[in-house]
């Protein structure tokens, strides 16, 4: 983003800033860290679904989750309905949202009785909910750089929804067995967060404008938009690091459980003095409280942080490279450390996550970059095509990391069955690699990327850009 940005015609109101804020990432990301952390179980004890057939399931629903982003953000440059480019969308997804919440945390009666049956139904009402995440996630993004042309304010409000998201996604992960019982249901306390959802996302609607929009070109539509983006190679590094972001802050997550078990828990267990019941606790505890240093870290992270290092560093690039460079240095002592001491591992690993976790949030500033450099080089209006290639990329990577670290582990001869003591030597030094080593030599890369970023020699051209921008829209 340029330093010297152009100030729009008014502030974003509060009411927008909460709103964008609070739509992908309250209601509808408790959903979204609710069917993460607990989906899988609910189906196969709930639905009496298999592991295999959910794998597969799984499997069918990303890859059409992958192709459906372009198609979307291909869809809202296209269209032009009368509420609004992007706008429109805010009214009816998330109804579409709400019900699916009814039908997927629901176990029909005419399914009862067929495996066949069972499998569809899974298969059809999960496909749906992927559909629904990127039919209000990418217009929720390309709303943003249509309604401000401000870098700062644009910065503040990918801050505030990171914070949302790190706060909505830590009390839904956490809490969500004592939730259930309180509201007596999966699908009664799913469908309370897209209330919550549907009231957010008709608030952005209400409180957003399509400010700064260029007329859309009749002869320029559909799948031809794609080429405008990738014809250009300074998109490339762009999206390597979109999908290397997804990447890191996954392999935060998933590889630090494996860690605490079959890692952290053997220093503290003692076979001699302990029986069965008191090494269970100990591998309990252990987990829980590194758990609880990486989940506090990334709050700190989203919340704190974040926000200081965008003021600070006034670019999403900087923020980043600097971000990243200090979670190589943590990670990198870790790998030859983290073994040592348990709580020394701990404390180091919440710095390491504190500065570490706010990677997937600061990518999308580099997503409004990418809008501005296309409207410099094409003169059109493409925020639901970069917002979606965006999407694309983060999915590629999370399915590096879904993939990546099982078949890591897998090489280094690790196995589930031996439990946390059992396992080999090279098994620990691959459960090591995983949790430190790969996402530091992932961060190595993005850092690469942000001290070439291709996007920055254009800043001054999109500054003057978005000046004759803001001048003529306010002539109107």
């Amino acid at each position: 983003m340029a330093n010297q940005s152009s100030k729009s015609k008014k502030p974003l109101s509060k009411a927008f800033v909460w709103f964008h804020a609070t739509s992908v990432n309250g209601g509808a990301m408790a959903i979204a860290a609710t069917i993460t952390s607990y989906f899988s179980l609910y189906v196969q004890e709930e639905i009496g679904i298999t592991a295999a057939q959910l794998s597969v399931i799984l499997l069918i629903c990303s890859l059409w989750d992958a192709i459906n982003d372009p198609l979307m953000g291909v869809i809202c440059d296209s269209c032009n309905p009368r509420w609004g480019r992007y706008r429109t969308w805010f009214l009816f997804t998330p109804i579409f949202l709400l019900v699916d919440m009814f039908l997927l945390f629901s176990n029909p009666g005419f399914i009862q009785g067929s495996p066949m049956a069972k499998c569809i139904y899974v298969c059809i009402t999960y496909m749906v909910y992927g559909m629904c995440v990127t039919a209000y996630t990418m217009p929720q993004m390309a709303i943003l750089p249509a309604m401000t042309l401000d870098d700062q304010e644009r910065n503040d409000v990918v801050a505030k929804g990171a914070g949302i998201c790190a706060l909505m996604f830590t009390i839904a992960s956490t809490f969500s067995n004592q939730l259930v019982a309180i509201f007596g249901s999966y699908r009664n306390l799913m469908c309370i967060y897209a209330v919550f959802a549907v009231i957010s996302f008709w608030g952005l609607y209400k409180t957003s404008e399509e400010r700064y929009m260029v007329p859309k070109d009749p002869n320029n539509s559909g799948l031809k938009q794609l080429i405008y983006v990738f014809r250009h190679k300074e998109i490339w590094p762009v999206m390597l690091c979109w999908c290397l972001a997804a990447v890191s802050y996954g392999f935060m997550f998933t590889s630090s459980v494996y860690y605490a078990q079959y890692i952290l828990a053997g220093q503290r267990v003692d076979f001699a003095a302990m029986d069965e019941a008191a090494i269970g606790a100990t591998i309990g505890g252990t987990i829980s409280t590194y758990m609880g240093f990486i989940s506090v870290g990334a709050l700190v992270s989203m919340m704190v942080l974040m926000p200081i290092f965008l003021k600070k560093f006034k670019t999403g690039y900087k923020a980043l490279l600097v971000s990243q460079v200090l979670t190589v240095i943590c990670y990198v002592v870790l790998y030859f450390t983290g073994k040592m001491n348990f709580m020394y591992c701990c404390i180091l690993s919440f710095v390491a996550t504190a500065v570490g976790a706010m990677v997937n949030a600061l990518v999308n500033v580099l997503v409004n970059d990418t809008i501005d450099f296309i409207m410099l080089k094409e003169g059109k209006q493409l925020n639901g095509v970069v917002s979606s290639v965006k999407g694309f990329a983060q999915k590629c990577g999370n399915t590096v990391v879904n993939s990546g670290l099982l078949a890591v582990l897998a090489i280094c001869g690790f196995d589930a069955s031996l439990g946390p003591f059992g396992q080999s030597a090279a098994a620990a030094a691959g459960t090591n690699a995983v949790r430190f080593l790969i996402p530091a030599l992932v961060s190595v890369v993005i850092i690469i990327i942000m001290v070439f970023y291709p996007l920055k020699k254009y800043f001054p051209e999109i500054a003057e850009m978005k000046a004759k921008m803001a001048a003529e829209h306010k002539n109107d």
